[in-house]
């Protein structure tokens, strides 16, 4: 009859492996046509299931999967998802080292294809190798990142994820008050989207937070929402942490019967799984509980917690995710000056092409506007095409950052942008160009002034001449009489020729 029942039970879960895993190809097969980047992430994260997070093995699969295919298509949206598939599957799996290593990878490349709601998935399953490990900082810092990403990009359903784990870790830390406000955003935020692959998480963490606040009646509620919620996804992850917390609560009341039932469930669930270093917690609840009372199940149970202890907090694996944090730590801080100094010149570089379109500005004014200053019409052309090439440079460099955005900075995509802008601003160029000449060369014709260089001295000259002989043909004042003139019988004439018109102008 066992034999049966286990025969049952086992054909039914490959039942199921199978429908998933057909699930997980046709939404890879839809990846690799879609075009649209938005429509391209939702059906990225729409893979994440309660029965997909059973699978470690289905999770890194699909990573290869879809790893081939973003080589193939050049599609840095699937290769960052793809590395955090590989470390979400090595994270489940309980090798936290090479999920970090995969997480890292995940991250760079993320951060190079610019996607909020990718950049917010990554840095989520990033986090959450701290959050195993109790490194409470280092995983609020991650989760409040990702949620910041996540209230940028264009899926909704990843603003829920951050927040409840955040609250999570908050729950661990005692910051009861951060990690109720979290929960409870992200509780809203699931029934607001009928996003129920999270529910029986939230709910075990909302009964946590009940519990240590007090309210007994209503964290026993919300765990057992939990349990049934779990059941219901068919994930006996979040199963045993729901049992898990239902324990702890009922230690911390002393009910010590129901403590047993449920820490036991919580170890039964996830025993012989790649879950089984879940067990760590309500095994060491056993421990403690047996001890006085039963020899054989405390040493029982001290054995499944050194195992899982050891697959997670060894001392190698330790010093070696700490030298990966760092790493990654330095990386950030280096990528971080570098885009600061790339701000710094930008901005310097903008400062430069505002003074020379400034000054440009104001010389075209004084040509225009000027009634003593005479120019021609060479002059003009080549100004006006120094001006259109100053105030083009001037747009590429406030554009470029919103264009490497859009282009994903590619060079081609980025050229097509660059010569639609010079198609706009060489017709308007040209307007300028026939306005600013008609404007010159009418002030030119309207002034009296059309004299070649040569000529003009020579009048000049001769003008001052003429100035001179009449001075002397003066009698200075003598005794305050008034002046008399001396009347020449045969004056000086010199001829005051203006020429009219200016040699070699038409």
């Amino acid at each position: 009859m066992k034999c049966s029942i286990a025969f049952f039970f086992i054909l039914f879960s490959l039942q199921q492996l199978v429908a998933q895993t057909a699930h997980v190809d046709s939404l890879l097969q839809l990846i690799a046509v879609e075009r649209d980047d938005a429509k391209r992430v939702d059906l990225i994260i729409s893979i994440f299931s309660p029965e997909f997070e059973t699978d470690p093995g289905l999770i890194i699969e699909t990573g290869r999967q879809l790893l081939n295919q973003a080589e193939n298509n050049e599609d840095l949206i699937s290769e960052a998802v793809a590395y955090s598939f590989f470390g979400h599957g090595y994270r489940l799996s309980g090798n936290s080292i090479e999920g970090l290593n995969y997480h890292i990878k995940a991250r760079q490349l993320a951060e190079k294809c610019g996607n909020e709601s990718i950049l917010a998935l990554v840095k989520s399953q990033m986090a959450h190798i701290y959050k195993d490990r109790e490194e409470n900082g280092k995983a609020i810092q991650l989760y409040m990142e990702a949620d910041a990403h996540a209230n940028k990009g264009t899926n909704k359903i990843m603003t829920v994820w951050p927040l409840v784990n955040a609250g999570a870790v908050y729950l661990n830390a005692n910051r009861l008050d951060s990690a109720l406000i979290c929960l409870q955003r992200g509780y809203e935020h699931s029934l607001q989207l009928k996003y129920e692959n999270q529910l029986a998480y939230i709910l075990t963490n909302l009964g946590g937070v009940q519990s240590k606040l007090g309210n007994t009646a209503l964290a026993v509620t919300y765990y057992h929402m939990a349990i049934a919620q779990a059941l219901k996804n068919k994930s006996y992850r979040y199963e045993n942490l729901a049992y898990t917390g239902l324990a702890e609560h009922y230690n911390s009341l002393q009910q010590i019967d129901s403590c047993f039932w449920y820490a036991k469930k919580a170890v039964r669930v996830v025993e012989n799984s790649v879950f089984s270093y879940l067990s760590m917690k309500p095994a060491s609840m056993l421990t403690q509980l047996y001890q006085y009372t039963n020899c054989d199940s405390t040493l029982k149970y001290a054995r499944i917690v050194k195992v899982a202890n050891d697959s997670l907090y060894n001392r190698q694996a330790i010093q070696q995710i700490q030298l990966m944090t760092f790493e990654e730590d330095m990386r950030q801080l280096e990528e971080a000056k570098e885009k600061e100094l790339q701000e710094y010149q930008r901005q310097q570089n903008i400062q430069y092409a505002l003074l020379a379109l400034s000054i440009i500005t104001v010389v075209s004014l004084f040509l225009i506007l000027s009634h003593s200053f005479i120019t021609s019409e060479r002059f003009i052309h080549f100004f006006s095409v120094v001006a259109m090439l100053m105030v083009f440079e001037f747009l590429n460099l406030v554009l470029h950052p919103f264009l490497g955005n859009i282009t994903n900075h590619t060079p081609a995509l980025m050229l097509l942008w660059l010569v639609c802008i010079a198609g706009l601003l060489v017709p308007l160029h040209h307007k300028l160009e026939k306005w600013a000449t008609e404007k010159l060369v009418e002030k030119t014709s309207g002034c009296g002034w059309r004299w070649p260089g040569r000529q003009l001295k020579s009048w000049v000259v001769k003008w001052m001449e003429r100035r001179k002989m009449i001075n002397r043909a003066k009698i200075p004042f003598k005794n305050h009489q008034k002046p008399t003139h001396i009347h020449l019988e045969n004056p000086p004439q010199i001829p005051l020729q203006i020429p009219t018109k200016r040699p070699g102008l038409v």
